[in-house]
């Protein structure tokens, strides 16, 4: 039987002195509020359903940001093999969480995870957020032509 890269990982947790938690544990992601925001708010998410979320959440690490109180401030997903490649999406951080650089945290922290140590390529995609994961260590890509992309249709009924 084969093993995903993803179950070896163990979740881990970081703590601010403030006392907002970052963790990879998927038993504290709220299903709830990710697909409640990614159908809603997020311009990038498309019309994700229920079962295409739940599909991409199991094939992905995740990271949720939690307030002191436990209560879900943000969530990001890492598309990625362990071993050469991650790709970081769909972060975002809750309105009243807002302005403590938990998105920053997330794309940065996310890096120093253990089981992610050999990982050489982290990139993501992002209209308007560049300064936000400048500050995390990210930049352009020094050849973007480089890179290439199969867009697909959209179905039309």
């Amino acid at each position: 039987m084969h093993v995903s890269p993803l179950d070896q990982l163990s979740p881990m947790t970081w703590t601010r002195p403030d006392g907002y938690q970052l963790s990879t544990a998927r038993e504290r992601i709220s299903f709830a509020v990710v697909d409640q925001f990614l159908r809603n708010e997020a311009y990038w998410a498309g019309s994700y359903d229920a079962q295409t979320l739940k599909r991409a959440l199991a094939g992905s690490v995740v990271i949720g940001a939690y307030a002191p109180d436990g209560e879900m401030a943000g969530f990001g997903r890492l598309v990625t093999d362990c071993a050469v490649f991650a790709y970081l999406r769909d972060v975002f951080v809750l309105k009243q969480h807002r302005g403590k650089r938990l998105a920053v945290w997330m794309a940065a922290q996310i890096r120093e995870h253990p089981g992610l140590e050999d990982v050489k390529t982290w990139m993501l995609a992002t209209k308007d957020a560049h300064a936000v994961y400048e500050k995390a260590g990210y930049e352009p890509v020094p050849y973007p032509e480089w890179y290439m992309s199969v867009p697909k249709q959209a179905k039309t009924s």
